[in-house]
């Protein structure tokens, strides 16, 4: 783990014994159900609901999660420390929305197939993140692994190239 994370971040990771995360951040995935679905797009059956504690350490990258997409409906919930921003685009990167996720606004889904990325304003921010269809890797697409798409977002939002 790294020195320069905030000693409650630090507490948090130990705590619940989370792990580095490949859109940045660290999480720990806390609820996988035993119910399964059948997504009407051709996955393969997955759980039905999954749930993580997912952190955000500002020393870390920033604090930015980088830009991904889940193919699966997705719930935030801040649940400790500062505020984060949420950066939520269409999968065509036509439509742009900011938005804040804190004790005031504790949740905000993010659709299916839009392209999320989040920073903390602070020190640190933990959520949960709740998603159905639950959650696979196989569903998971980092930005930046796919050269095409990374330069057609950077024409539509060169500001946020950043966020990769």
């Amino acid at each position: 783990m790294p020195d320069i994370l905030h000693s409650e971040s630090t507490r948090l990771i130990a705590r619940y014994g989370m792990q580095e995360h490949p859109e940045g951040g660290w999480y720990v995935e806390r609820f996988r159900s035993e119910q399964t679905v059948q997504p009407d797009d051709h996955r393969a059956q997955r759980s039905a609901l999954t749930t993580i504690l997912f952190l955000l350490d500002g020393a870390q990258n920033g604090g930015i999660s980088a830009l991904h997409k889940v193919r699966s409906d997705e719930v935030w919930h801040h649940l400790d420390g500062d505020p984060i921003e949420l950066v939520v685009l269409q999968e065509d990167f036509s439509s742009l929305d900011r938005a804040p996720l804190d004790r005031d606004h504790p949740v905000l889904v993010v659709p299916a197939n839009h392209w999320q990325s989040a920073r903390t304003t602070g020190h640190y921010t933990l959520v949960g993140c709740t998603v159905g269809p639950g959650f696979d890797f196989e569903d998971f697409t980092l930005l930046r692994s796919d050269a095409i798409t990374e330069e057609a977002f950077i024409a539509h939002h060169p500001s946020l190239a950043h966020l990769l």
